[in-house]
């Protein structure tokens, strides 16, 4: 099929994403006719000045960061899955999350723990800082074995040792810390999309365009790499490069994300296996762009959920985002018998 015959289905998720979009910020605790969203985001009078500083100050930053979260996440899974050619990694396999976590656990639960002093353990940036550095540092440590390693399989399960290293850290740390320290730790584990001011979604946004232009630079190695590591050598494809390239998009989409929202599951795991059922291609130039607005897409979905509209109650997206795009793989596997990758 050529590139032209795709243009329907893309008109129908832009649609659809514009139709979240409206949705996302309409719903709430406080309902917003979708008018008055519509005037807000033209610069047109609003019926009531709170419903602006609602949508402005809160619901739209909001909703930036659920596509970024979405899309960045859609398309670190799609690159490991590509990369391992295993239906089962997401973006997180390398142990990036794992990183954040360490990070986040160290500077909450380590107060007591490693007997430092809780007056530093308090904002939303000591949060993103931590979580940053532990990302980082898993990075260095991935992109020095990748260096190292040429087996893509060996370099998959030592990714998901790592994680399993810093999990039992994070245990010992929970095991000595106080109460109110947990109980912080478990909720940032959640995930949260709504605790990001203007400043902090312009840098999760240049993360995110760091790590999409590395993916797009990735493209023909990516097509490459479904057909085996010994035949994308065949083809010219610089192998070790162009996998350190792919693994550095990865970690800054999924260490960027999981800094500033806290880990989400499912979704970089989820959307590449959705958007195959409704593409029936593997070429990654068609790909990526669905991938990106199907993550954005399921992420705004969830997190409309999560607001529980007309509710002062707020869910955990971690949990929503679980909740509502499981049933939907395991329908269309089964309906379609076949998984297609």
């Amino acid at each position: 099929m050529n590139n032209n015959s795709y243009i329907p289905t893309f008109l129908i998720l832009t649609l659809v994403l514009l139709v979240c979009v409206l949705a996302n910020l309409s719903l709430g605790s406080v309902a917003i006719p979708i008018k008055d969203v519509i005037a807000s985001l033209t610069g047109s009078e609003v019926s009531k000045s709170s419903w602006e500083y609602i949508i402005v100050d809160y619901r739209l930053p909001k909703a930036i960061t659920a596509i970024i979260a979405g899309s960045g996440l859609a398309v670190s899974g799609l690159l490991m899955q590509t990369l391992f050619r295993n239906p089962l990694a997401g973006p997180f396999v390398l142990g990036i999350s794992s990183g954040a976590s360490l990070g986040v656990a160290l500077y909450i639960l380590g107060g007591t723990a490693l007997g430092l002093s809780t007056a530093l353990l308090s904002g939303k940036w000591g949060l993103i800082i931590a979580a940053s550095a532990g990302s980082f540092l898993v990075l260095l440590m991935v992109i020095g074995v990748a260096t190292r390693v040429k087996d893509t399989m060996a370099l998959l399960i030592i990714g998901l040792m790592v994680g399993s290293l810093t999990s039992a850290v994070v245990s010992v740390l929970a095991y000595f810390s106080k109460a109110e320290e947990l109980q912080r730790f478990v909720f940032w584990s959640f995930g949260s999309l709504g605790d990001l001011s203007w400043n902090g979604v312009g840098i999760l946004t240049l993360c995110f365009a760091a790590g999409l232009v590395l993916s797009i630079a990735s493209l023909k190695s990516l097509d490459s790499f479904l057909l085996g590591d010994a035949y994308a050598r065949t083809l010219g494809t610089r192998f070790s490069r162009s996998r350190l390239v792919i693994i550095i998009a990865t970690s800054l989409l999924a260490g960027s994300i999981t800094a500033f929202a806290g880990p989400i599951a499912f979704i970089g795991l989820a959307v590449p296996h959705l958007i195959r059922q409704v593409i029936k291609t593997t070429r990654h130039i068609i790909l990526l762009p669905a991938v990106i607005m199907g993550g954005a897409i399921l992420m705004l979905i969830c997190d409309t959920i999560a607001q529980v509209p007309f509710s002062e109650f707020t869910l955990p997206i971690n949990a929503i985002s679980a909740m509502v795009g499981a049933p939907v793989v395991i329908w269309l596997l089964v309906r379609k018998k076949k998984l297609l990758f």
